[in-house]
């Protein structure tokens, strides 16, 4: 952190009696707000910020970012903002203009988190690296990444997500990538907008934040990559694409099946490309790369009685393409035993909830997969598309359902595929459970 209570008064035009000692820390979080931080109060789903102004003051809290005055607190330390959210980002914006390395944004429907984290390990080879912690990447961990970046870095790699037009387009106002990065295009959070393409053309906004003579990264195969690469030649000539026709030229291993992993590989090395390194000693790395918890890690398990299986622990995301991709790379791994799809609801599919998930069924119906389980009362429409002698089992909710995978179901050598939204289905907390028992 490298900045003053001063600079931050600046910033946000506030005419606040401001000193000019370091800040320690930022943070929303009243919990861990220490003396010499600043606390920035948020209104979310449970909790308002601003009840909690007095407390963290009273904690040794330098000042409080509010949208309007708190009287049970002292008015002098109280920085009034019209958006507590906007400020943080603006102060954010403010710390990224003093990194001195090259910052690569991403953003798309899929896998962005596995693929900031693959860029991340392959630059690591090149230099130090700084990146999103996680998968903080909206308007409260997008302002906390700048805040919180490592100046000395070489690199800096910030993932934005979205689920409405025009958050994009302000986090890339704050985040100015050197290069911006779309994994992809798939109909998440359909449910906010009229369609697909609507979608594509909110994944573009992060070129609008894109710094002069800045390169995009574009995924030449997704859905509208054509609305991609339109809207990117607006702010650069600088465009890259990869994909099945637009491989870097360079060999590599994969650690995992599944076509995404080609294309999370296929990424990191246009941004290599892009940053002018040595794509083939960047490729040599890549064998090296292995899926993350709950984005398709792989865990040998032991069984109860005698004998393992494999858990595919996927079960952060349940978005629709991603499950088809799930289900193709279960579909086509060697396997002694039975291959076993545990799927739970996708979520924010609004008025295509139902036709998504018949999706999953037919695409379902074309694998050799052996048994599949259906977790949640939207997944009876992919159940019902199965053929006969796919065996199949129905859940109303991941209640009970650990118990029985591993007491009625599992066998030695089976491979076991779990994959559902991660705060509908809860599914896992399925995966928790069966790794603990397990291991």
């Amino acid at each position: 952190m490298n900045i003053t209570l001063k600079e931050i008064a600046d910033i946000l035009n506030s005419d606040i009696k401001a000193s000019s000692a370091k800040i320690n820390n930022i943070s929303t979080d009243s919990r861990i707000i220490q003396k010499g931080d600043l606390f920035i109060a948020v209104k979310g789903e449970k909790f308002d910020g601003h009840s909690f102004v007095k407390e963290v003051l009273e904690k040794g809290a330098v000042a409080a970012i509010v949208e309007h005055i708190m009287n049970d607190a002292p008015k002098e330390k109280q920085i009034v903002v019209a958006d507590s959210l906007d400020a943080y980002g603006k102060i954010g914006s403010y710390i990224r203009d003093q990194f001195k390395g090259t910052l690569i944004g991403l953003t798309g429907s899929a896998g962005k988190t596995t693929t900031k984290e693959e860029i991340k390990f392959i630059l690591s080879h090149f230099g130090k690296v700084y990146a999103t912690s996680g998968n903080h990447n909206n308007f409260v961990g997008v302002p906390e990444s700048l805040c919180k970046m490592d100046l000395s870095a070489d690199f800096a790699v910030i993932e934005m997500g979205m689920s409405a037009k025009g958050e994009i387009s302000r986090l890339t106002s704050y985040v100015k990538p050197d290069i911006a990065l779309i994994t992809n295009v798939y109909p998440m959070h359909i449910e906010f907008f009229p369609d697909l393409e609507h979608i594509a053309l909110a994944k573009a906004e992060i070129f609008e934040g894109l710094k002069k003579g800045g390169t995009a990264v574009i995924n030449a195969d997704t859905n509208y990559a054509d609305i991609l690469i339109e809207q990117a030649k607006k702010k650069t000539n600088k465009i890259l694409l990869f994909g099945k026709n637009n491989q870097p030229k360079a060999d590599f291993e994969l650690q995992d099946e599944g076509e995404h992993h080609f294309y999370n590989a296929w990424a990191t090395l246009k941004i290599i490309e892009a940053l002018n390194l040595n794509v083939q000693k960047a490729a040599s790395f890549i064998k090296d790369f292995g899926a993350l918890d709950g984005r398709g890690k792989k865990h040998i398990l032991k069984l109860e009685k005698s004998g393992t299986y494999t858990l595919i622990d996927d079960s952060y995301s349940g978005q629709p393409e991603a499950m088809k991709l799930a289900i193709t790379a279960l579909d086509k791994m060697p396997s002694k035993g039975r291959k076993i799809a545990v799927l739970g609801k996708m979520a924010e599919l609004g008025s295509h909830s139902k036709e998504k998930h018949i999706e999953i069924g037919q695409a379902l119906a074309k694998t050799n997969i052996d048994i599949v389980v259906g977790v949640c009362e939207e997944m009876k429409d992919m159940l019902a598309c199965l053929p006969k002698h796919m065996k199949q089992y129905y859940f109303e909710s991941k209640d009970g359902l650990d118990e029985f995978l591993l007491k009625d179901l599992l066998q030695n050598e089976d491979i076991l595929l779990i994959k559902g939204a991660r705060y509908s289905s809860r599914l896992y907390q399925i995966t928790e459970e069966l790794i603990k028992k397990g291991s």
